[in-house]
């Protein structure tokens, strides 16, 4: 028996006829009773969703990440636990000025884009084919894309605007000096290297950080394009770049690099002449050489570009337990910016994309938005804290250890810790007059009394904490009988 192979709605739906449209007679207008025509012209006018802001343009592939040497000493993360371990990933390449149907040999720095899907989650690691950036501030990172795109009269590229920008920025000297160098023009994506770029951390179970950078080298070495031959290859084939990349893993060509580290203890970062979270600046191989951690493959184009590459999401946001972030003031501002800009983008629900999805478990309480697929959280709370047995629940084993900034600490601070909560509630139900406290309480009760027995009793504990008086009123009204000798102590914060 053959497999019914039966055109349907995007509901389901048999097609009857795909050729032709409804109308009233052979020659009269068209039915607005045509559903599926309907529905096939408002799809199509919803099929572009907005292009990226920046690397805009760009091509990807499927691969896997194997651990090769032991770093553990480093990171807790579970991706490097062991010497033969393989993660798939995602990398995606792209131009970093140009639109969608820009050339692939601009002479632009080049997006280096990859998702790992760990067991803990999936780590984003976003970066560039250049060690260093124009900027330090990312103040000054709206003001910097707009020197790249067009000019707002002309809609033209202007020359005035970059140099002007440049010229008002030296700390953009290194980047532009990479730039119009023979490194601006790389031959294709499978001829560069890639940098996360950013100063990262690495953390390992016993909960000791050193500050880290991660590098990509080609294995296929490095290969340039000439000016001219930049040139030349953006009017024969401006899709050159993603057509070699599609074609050299098609014939199995997979292309590979190593991927290493650098490392720098905290207390070489005090004592370093310069700040090494300076997105304008590298550390010397010399002082701080790569060590070998793994090698990247690329073996799987994809099946679909708009649904594998275009809703391709990647965020620096997105790390993993072992790898966390520096005081680096551009990476801090693209951890909010990036994830910001996918969810305009693609939606909230983008993270719920196959391409985009963990291959472990996820539990949250985000809810709703366009486009939730799945059983949108199913009939569990949706709120937390919460008495749900089986809800998720936070869990202190993963937090990163404090940053130490000399003067302060960068950490997690328990706000209830040390807190009086109860004083001031109770001094307000005091200053009321009997009649009003009497209001008061009954206005708990008739909301009270509809929660469950056990949350009743919780909150009583509050209400008694702040006045014993106000604690009884409540229970009364609830009916529920306090032993006098177990009520807490009036205005005694929990945990003091």
């Amino acid at each position: 028996m053959t497999e019914d192979k039966t055109l349907t709605t995007a509901s389901g739906i048999p097609v009857a006829d795909n050729q032709n449209s409804l109308t009233a007679g052979e020659r009269g207008p068209i039915l607005m009773q045509d559903f599926y025509l309907m529905e096939k012209l408002a799809h199509f006018n919803r099929e572009r969703i907005p292009e990226r802001v920046v690397h805009a343009k760009g091509a990807a592939a499927f691969g896997t990440f194997t651990v090769t040497h032991d770093i553990t000493r480093y990171t807790k993360a579970q991706l490097f636990s062991e010497v033969g371990k393989e993660t798939q990933v995602l990398l995606r390449f792209s131009t970093v000025g140009g639109e969608q149907g820009s050339a692939d040999a601009e002479r632009d720095p080049r997006g280096f884009s990859m998702k790992f899907y760990t067991e803990e989650g999936n780590w984003d690691l976003v970066g560039n084919n250049t060690p260093v950036f124009f900027i330090r501030d990312p103040l000054k990172f709206p003001d910097l894309i707009h020197t790249q795109k067009r000019h707002p009269q002309t809609h033209l590229k202007d020359a005035d605007a970059k140099w002007d920008f440049w010229s008002l920025s030296p700390e953009a000297l290194h980047q532009v000096t990479i730039l119009f160098s023979d490194r601006g023009t790389p031959k294709n994506h499978r001829h560069m290297d890639g940098f996360g770029s950013h100063t990262f951390s690495l953390i390992n179970d016993r909960g000791e950080r050193v500050w880290c950078k991660f590098h990509f080298k080609t294995m296929q070495g490095i290969e340039n394009f000439t000016a001219e031959e930049a040139t030349q290859i953006k009017g024969e084939d401006p899709d050159h770049a993603t057509r070699d990349l599609f074609e050299a893993i098609d014939q199995g060509n997979y292309p590979k690099w190593r991927f290493c580290i650098q490392v720098m203890t905290e207390a070489q970062a005090a004592e370093y002449r310069e700040s090494p979270f300076d997105l304008t600046k590298v550390w010397k191989h010399s002082e701080f050489p790569l060590i070998d951690v793994g090698i990247l493959e690329l073996n799987r184009n994809p099946q679909n570009f708009f649904a594998e590459v275009e809703q391709a999401a990647f965020s620096p946001s997105n790390v993993v337990p072992g790898i966390s972030f520096s005081p680096d003031k551009v990476l801090q501002s693209r951890i909010m910016s990036y994830a910001d800009a996918q969810r305009y983008r693609l939606g909230a629900n983008y993270q719920q994309l196959p391409v985009n999805q963990p291959k472990c478990p996820v539990m949250h309480y985000q809810r709703d938005g366009a486009m939730a697929p799945g059983n949108n959280g199913g009939s569990g709370p949706n709120y937390e804290p919460n008495s749900h047995e089986d809800a998720p629940k936070q869990n202190s084993a993963y937090a990163d250890p404090a940053w130490d900034l000399g003067n302060v600490k960068v950490d997690r601070y328990d706000h209830r810790k040390g807190n009086d909560d109860y004083t001031q509630a109770g001094d307000l139900y005091r200053l009321m007059k009997p009649d009003a406290q009497q209001r008061l309480v009954a206005n708990i009760v008739e909301s009270l009394s509809a929660a469950k027995p056990e949350i009743q009793m919780r909150q009583l504990c509050h209400f008694f904490r702040a006045d014993p008086n106000y604690g009884r009123q409540v229970a009364e009204g609830l009916g529920i009988a306090i032993d006098p000798s177990m009520m807490p102590a009036a205005a005694q914060p929990i945990g003091v």
